[in-house]
């Protein structure tokens, strides 16, 4: 009986060895798990997961290399290159813009792609991402591409014009409003996505999907025949298979970083 009681409890610290064991085997995983998902990418750089997956930085956090202005060969002297971000500097004249300022674009064409940034407005700004965009001489790059806007919808009056809110922040600027709505208030940082596939274009504002339709499809035409556009620019729907991407100056101070694209 005595040796079966020993037998028994040789067991049960058994048992109890092996479960302590694996209980730090499993806080060990945790704290190297957290480790591992607690590393941070530096601003304007690429992850190594990034790069395997085919990322480019349209932006290296130092320069302007890549980017001109519209119509221009030079990059206007209305940007700068502060801390880390492409910074527009407001001249307070709305599109009026400075003298040498205007709209940047990224000096490439891209077809289908998946576009990353972060943005950031001031109190009372405007501004948008412009895709899909062609040049043409004498005219802004809205006259030809689909706009993802830019606001401080607290502030700036946009937010009350348009229809059903299709000129706040994430939406495909006068024509579908951003559903749910959920940028930033001035001042903070807010992330988007642009994926263009196919026709397909999804717009992306802090994680969610905010925006979805389909180029050069009979719904499009509809949507943009009853719109501004066409008064602008009668070819306005055609819009192009492939074009640039390119920042707005619309006079207001606005700051943009970790850009970066991935060809679909």
């Amino acid at each position: 009986m005595k040796n079966l009681f020993l037998i028994l409890l040789s067991s049960v610290f058994l048992v109890a060895v092996s479960c302590q064991g694996g209980k730090k085997k499993a806080q060990e995983k945790t704290v190297k798990e957290e480790t591992k998902s607690e590393k941070v990418v530096a601003p304007n750089t690429l992850s190594e997961q990034e790069q395997a997956e085919g990322w480019k930085l349209l932006f290296d956090g130092k320069t302007s290399e890549g980017w001109r202005g519209v119509n221009k060969d030079h990059f206007p002297t209305g940007w700068e290159i502060v801390d880390g971000t492409l910074h527009c500097k407001g001249s307070g004249k709305g599109e009026a813009g400075s003298q040498d300022g205007g709209d940047i674009l990224y000096d490439k064409d891209f077809t289908n792609f998946q576009l990353k940034l972060d943005w950031k407005i001031s109190e009372g700004g405007n501004s948008g991402i412009f895709y899909l965009g062609r040049e043409v001489k004498g005219w802004p790059i809205w006259k030809t591409a689909p706009e993802m806007q830019i606001l401080d919808n607290e502030r700036h009056p946009d937010a009350m014009l348009g229809k059903d809110g299709n000129r706040k922040a994430g939406s495909l600027y006068d024509l579908i409003p951003a559903k749910p709505q959920n940028a930033k208030p001035a001042g903070e940082w807010n992330s988007i996505e642009i994926i263009v596939y196919k026709g397909t274009v999804v717009h992306k504002q802090n994680g969610e999907t905010v925006v979805e339709y389909h180029l050069w499809t009979d719904d499009w035409n509809k949507l943009v025949a009853g719109s501004k556009f066409p008064a602008l620019n009668p070819d306005w729907a055609n819009v192009a298979k492939s074009g640039v991407i390119a920042l707005q100056d619309h006079g207001d101070d606005v700051w943009f970083k970790n850009i970066k694209i991935k060809e679909l």
